[in-house]
């Protein structure tokens, strides 16, 4: 069956595992996930729920003794046609035009993705050459736009620098517009702001929003703040524990999310809680290596019900009105229960 005209990227069943004394260990288990091109996906969830190694699954990025042991990540690009990413061979030269190239990523810490011995001017213009067909002169005009373009201020002055002689605010604007040198169709935000203060975090997030609809790309945004999802977000995947427990549009989700854990992290965000007040979520995050039978939230889950939630394997996602699956067996009684009468 042909894939949708809007289809940009399908991830089925992901599996991502590493070697332990104990075995392996399943750190990603069974994602999928669809994203379109000129929407916003977030993946979202505590520390360790496996976000950041699905995106870096998606470009084959997973270090030893880290692997993907299962899935199917597939590319449709309009400028290489379908590309089946993990079919690729390690080095196959369309799993270097797929990185950096038809996608590109922003990490979270600007200094560990750009190096202290290059001006961060030639930097760009390397990735520029890489994957255009462009003179250094050209490609140095088209470096200097693009510092412009992610609001660096002085780009000329701007170009000839070191990583360390700029603010965290400039160097993840420099990261940015390193992701951008190929005119990306997916970019993978991954927790772009992390390192920077409140009033720059506005800034970059706003920068992404603002390219994103410009440049008509896509992107994966990665993060655990419920807050930036209702900012930046068309789409929502909560995920805990490697697996994804909900999906569905971030209007939808967030007005009214279905999964226990979904509204646990809803209430621990004041911002977005009713009431105003912070509430946490009891207990935390089991190891990967003690994950508990059936459902793996139901120890801090305050709906768990004994011989069902905590008995099995996990629960699977499922249809739960129009556009939303969740990965909950009580999900409609607590909906009910929810509502008043």
């Amino acid at each position: 069956m042909p894939a949708a005209p809007d289809l940009l990227l399908s991830v089925e069943d992901l599996g991502v595992g590493f070697a332990t004394e104990q075995g392996e260990v399943r750190a990603v288990d069974g994602v999928s996930f669809q994203l379109r091109r000129g929407r916003v996906l977030a993946l979202v969830g505590e520390s360790g729920c496996g976000k950041s190694l699905t995106s870096l699954a998606l470009l084959r990025l997973i270090q030893p003794p880290g692997r993907i042991v299962s899935g199917r990540i597939t590319l449709h690009s309009r400028r290489a046609g379908r590309i089946d990413i993990t079919g690729l061979r390690e080095d196959e030269d369309r799993l270097y035009a797929v990185r950096g190239g038809h996608v590109s990523m922003i990490f979270q810490e600007p200094m560990t993705a750009l190096s202290p011995v290059h001006r961060v001017g030639d930097q760009i213009v390397e990735a520029i050459r890489l994957h255009r067909t462009t003179t250094r002169t050209e490609a140095r005009h088209q470096a200097v736009d693009l510092l412009r373009k992610v609001g660096v201020s002085a780009p000329e002055r701007r170009f000839s620098q070191y990583a360390h002689e700029l603010s965290g605010g400039l160097r993840q604007r420099v990261v940015i517009a390193l992701a951008l040198a190929s005119n990306p169709e997916l970019l993978i935000a991954d927790e772009p702001t992390t390192a920077l203060d409140v009033t720059t975090q506005a800034q970059i997030l706003g920068l992404i929003k603002g390219l994103q609809r410009d440049l008509g790309c896509a992107v994966l945004l990665i993060t655990h703040d419920l807050g930036v999802v209702a900012q930046m977000a068309d789409d929502v995947a909560v995920m805990y524990l490697g697996r994804i427990v909900e999906q569905g549009s971030v209007r939808d989700l967030l007005k009214r999310p279905s999964h226990p854990y979904t509204q646990g992290l809803l209430r621990s965000l004041p911002s977005l809680n009713p009431s105003g007040s912070l509430v946490p979520i009891a207990g935390a995050v089991p190891a990967l290596t003690a994950i508990p039978p059936g459902c793996a939230f139901h120890p801090r889950c305050p709906h768990a019900q004994p011989g069902r939630c905590d008995a099995g394997g996990a629960p699977a996602l499922r249809p739960f009105g129009p556009g939303r699956v969740v990965a909950c067996w009580r999900a409609e009684e607590i909906a009910a229960a929810a509502t008043p009468a």
